[in-house]
């Protein structure tokens, strides 16, 4: 599918991921209508600060994914919906799981509802890696069990069976693309890269964190943005499960050191009970098959293995490093 004279929504657009998805998709000359969660403070999140030469191609639309009048909205007039809008932090999915039944099920099947009512050609839905739980084999295909390891995992796997369900029931063109651990600018400080970066940043040398043994997949935000995008292009890509990853995969204490020599740091390292999950709840091995993507998607990841993760988090500490960008962040407070 030629994305160019298709008009795209993507959800969750003033988001991390979204953010960066929906600069590339106008970057490449589409237009774009940007679902945002409303506010009273008429901001657009990290959309905010999109350069100015891509206003014309860009709509924003305020709302919330969980009204499904608002939803149906959003969705008219769009040919292809890349969906991301989702509650992803997996310590308050503790907290508060109610929230993440309404945003992360309820908001999916409405966007599904309507672009099933509304004819839409393509539908790109955001999984996650942390659906597998702990690796019971490596490197994880796509064939690999689902098992929930928090109220988080298991509100993505009902997001994800909606998905295939609607796609075998009413053959809504659906494709379900599962990103591995996404890192870069912009990030929440509640992932472990940006609050290793910050703490750094901010002056600190001991830094404090949850468990170091967890292996994890880390891929950088550019790779994933451009592999949604193939996903929205691959013909493919309809009724399949696709795994986003760099199959390299390291602890998180040997990514604290990578981060540390990086910014020419000595630090140590306190782990907090706070910061570390449920004993059952923790994924403890992360690492992926991405065969699947390169062969229906074409894609492959640029910042692959030890050197294109070192890559990636450079570009990474340097734009937390900048003022205007780490005033941000409350380095000293643990996010949920």
């Amino acid at each position: 599918m030629n994305l160019l004279n298709k008009k795209i929504l993507v959800t969750g657009a003033d988001g991390f991921i979204g953010s960066h998805l929906t600069e590339e998709l106008l970057s490449l000359g589409c237009t774009v209508r940007a679902f945002v969660l409303y506010n009273s403070y008429n901001s657009w999140g990290w959309l905010d600060n999109t350069p100015s030469l891509f206003q014309d191609n860009l709509e924003v639309f305020p709302g919330d994914i969980r009204d499904s009048q608002r939803v149906q909205e959003a969705v008219k007039g769009c040919h292809v919906v890349i969906h991301l809008a989702a509650l992803v932090a997996i310590p308050y999915s503790y907290q508060s799981p109610e929230t993440y039944v309404e945003t992360n099920i309820k908001g999916t099947l409405n966007i599904l509802q309507a672009c099933r009512n509304l004819g839409v050609e393509k539908v790109v839905h955001t999984s996650t890696s942390e659906v597998y739980g702990t690796a019971r084999f490596v490197p994880i295909n796509e064939e690999h069990p689902l098992s929930a390891q928090s109220p988080y995992a298991a509100t993505k796997i009902a997001a994800d069976q909606l998905a295939m369900a609607f796609y075998h029931s009413f053959e809504t063109p659906v494709a379900i693309i599962r990103p591995f651990n996404t890192y870069g600018p912009r990030q929440s400080a509640r992932a472990v890269i940006p609050t290793v970066i910050t703490q750094i940043a901010t002056g600190e040398r001991t830094i404090k964190l949850g468990s170091l043994r967890p292996t994890r997949d880390f891929s950088y935000v550019e790779d994933t943005a451009k592999g949604l995008i193939c996903g929205a292009q691959a013909d493919a890509a309809v009724g399949e499960v696709i795994n986003l990853g760099t199959g390299y995969e390291l602890t998180i204490k040997d990514l604290v050191e990578d981060i540390a020599s990086l910014m020419e740091a000595e630090v140590k390292i306190q782990s907090e009970a706070e910061r570390i999950r449920p004993v059952n709840s923790e994924v403890e091995r992360l690492l992926s098959d991405n065969s699947k993507a390169k062969r229906l998607l074409d894609w492959e990841p640029t910042y692959a293995g030890p050197e294109g993760l070192k890559k990636g988090l450079a570009k990474t500490i340097n734009w937390f490093s900048q003022s205007d960008n780490l005033i941000k962040y409350r380095s000293g407070v643990y996010n949920l």
